[in-house]
């Protein structure tokens, strides 16, 4: 193809940073004033925190995500380096997400793409445009699951149904805690109520009305993506908030959940799951208190995180894997969730396990990892670091892909690069290629090599400084790995110490050393403690304490 291809505006982290903290302050702008019209719009008063939890997940990544976008045609129509375009003529209403799940699918998608460029490019920039009618689209197959995953639904599903029988007005809520799901019912059961398995419940479905396109927010005074977000919203938001609002707060008002939650507790719902959220921002104006639990890495360790900021925004208590902030004081340390309960075993002259990553073609959630097409920048690093074992570890060496591919072809470009090299494409469960192997290999900031390490697994880790900017509380704690042989911020040094320790891996995982380390760095990052599900329960019942004296403070009646 003959075609150039622009530079991206994000290579330069700076910019990206910068970026962020500016988008910060847009978002608080833009949350109060949508609120308002919401309030408006419904006839009602909620408040900002109700908004805050139902759509802030929505807005923020709607603004970052079309900020990216337009930040690229501006560099191009700028530099005068587009001369004209052909652009699809997309039916505006096609692209309204019907709720956070739909647009979470949406945005990282070519059409959808196509139609915000070709209307930023005809609205708000002087390139002519021309358009040509849109090609009808194939549906995509269904995604079977496997057989495992078929049955866990259904027994959680039955176990939901049952649970309902035994639901109090004012126990503890619990809806995907990221605990292992037998320490989580142990959990309840400790809270003293009888365990039960709650899921995400389908939310209303509504049409696009054309009344939408009647309302505005503000637009006085403003030029550039000030302006365009504030047009751009409207058309955006999805209809479950705007249509579909009165029928999602008629369905919370009959859900079988507790009536007044002593306390509500999620790791995963508060994101994009529009039943809970709307049904937890109206017990939380009621004054129920609303708990947030860590559910993967960065937190604590990137220098910047957006759905970390909302999380604690919306919490009236934040619990960390072991990591504390003295500029966030509800943040409360407790355990790693998902590590649990858990054991690990691994075979000391088993294979070297490669967990790679992989992100949508096209920029989303901002946080301190490569963006876009860099994570082509990101695959090469792993390249590097294949190329730089010897053949008998190659030779041992699994690659474990991700199950999403996002339309990056990581099966083929691994394929064509190294023939015969053994790949996982993110079928098989972790666990069991983890026993298989004598050394676990992380190259991205995230959960992975958490739980390797909590659970004591050998680990290598590696990863560019350049793309995953740490803050600097963190240094120090990543220096000390590194100092161990643990971390790597380039793929030839992670090499170099596997082939190091390759022959007797135990001798140097279980060094004294090493393991002071290890145990140091989990400690802050990754705990795992003798007794993880009092602590989890004790830092509840302060929360659900301390909520109910504040209240009893407020309304009791003056002497």
């Amino acid at each position: 193809m003959d075609a150039q291809v622009a530079p991206y505006h994000w290579d330069d982290r700076r910019k990206l940073y910068k970026d962020f903290l500016a988008l910060n302050t847009l978002y608080e702008e833009m949350l109060q004033e949508l609120a308002g019209k919401l309030n408006e719009l419904h006839g009602c008063d909620r408040s900002l925190r109700y908004w805050r939890i139902l759509i802030g997940p929505w807005l923020r990544i709607f603004l970052e995500v079309l900020f990216d976008r337009w930040a690229m045609l501006q560099q191009e129509a700028d530099n005068s380096r587009i001369s004209g375009v052909r652009v699809l003529d997309t039916a505006p209403d096609s692209i309204i997400p019907s709720d956070m799940a739909h647009f979470l699918g949406l945005y990282i998608n070519d059409s959808w793409n196509e139609a915000v460029y070709g209307a930023l490019l005809k609205e708000w920039t002087t390139v002519p445009v021309s358009k040509e009618p849109a090609r009808p689209r194939t549906s995509s197959k269904e995604t079977l699951l496997a057989p495992a995953r078929w049955l866990k639904r259904k027994l959680e599903a039955a176990a939901a149904a049952v649970s309902q029988a035994f639901v109090r007005p004012d126990e503890y809520f619990f809806i995907f805690s990221y605990l292992p799901i037998l320490q989580d019912l142990r959990l309840q059961w400790q809270l003293g109520q009888f365990p039960k398995i709650w899921r995400s419940i389908l939310g209303p479905k509504a049409r696009v009305d054309s009344k939408r396109r009647t309302w505005r927010l503000r637009q006085e005074g403003l030029t550039g993506f000030a302006a365009i977000s504030r047009a751009m919203i409207p058309r955006h938001l999805p209809t479950i908030y705007l249509e579909g609002y009165a029928d999602l707060v008629a369905l919370c008002g009959s859900l079988p959940w507790p009536q007044k939650p002593r306390l509500i507790f999620t790791s995963n719902s508060f994101y994009s799951d529009d039943v809970f959220k709307a049904w937890t921002a109206d017990k939380t104006e009621k004054g129920t208190p609303l708990v947030v639990g860590q559910h993967g890495g960065n937190y604590g360790i990137g220098l910047w995180e957006s759905l970390e900021d909302h999380q604690y925004a919306i919490s009236d208590c934040w619990l960390s894997w072991g990591w504390s902030d003295e500029n966030r004081p509800r943040i409360k340390p407790v355990c790693n969730f998902k590590a649990v309960g858990c054991k690990q075993a691994w075979d000391p002259l088993g294979h070297v396990l490669l967990v790679v990553m992989a992100i949508p073609r096209y920029s989303y959630r901002m946080f301190s990892i490569p963006v876009a097409g860099q994570w082509l920048g990101y695959l090469n690093d792993q390249y590097r670091f294949v190329d730089a074992l010897s053949e008998q570890i190659r030779g041992k060496l699994i690659v474990r892909l991700v199950e999403q591919d996002y339309g990056l072809c990581q099966k083929e470009r691994w394929e064509d690069r190294y023939p015969g090299l053994v790949l996982d494409i993110g079928h098989s469960p972790i666990d069991s290629l983890v026993s298989k192997s004598r050394i676990y290999v992380s190259t991205h900031n995230a959960t992975t090599f958490l739980e390797s390490m909590a659970l004591n697994v050998p680990t290598i880790v590696f990863w560019d400084p350049d793309h995953y900017e740490l803050r600097d509380s963190a240094i120090p704690w990543m220096e000390q790995l590194k100092s161990a042989g643990i971390f790597h911020t380039t793929p030839e040094s992670a090499a170099q110490q596997l082939s190091k320790v390759w022959g007797d891996v135990p001798g140097w995982w279980q060094s004294k050393p090493v393991q002071i380390v290890r145990e140091k760095f989990c400690s802050q990052y990754s705990r795992m403690t003798e007794k993880p599900l009092e602590e989890i329960a004790q830092a509840l019942r302060e929360v659900s304490k301390k909520q109910n004296k504040d209240q009893d403070a407020v309304t009791e009646p003056d002497i």
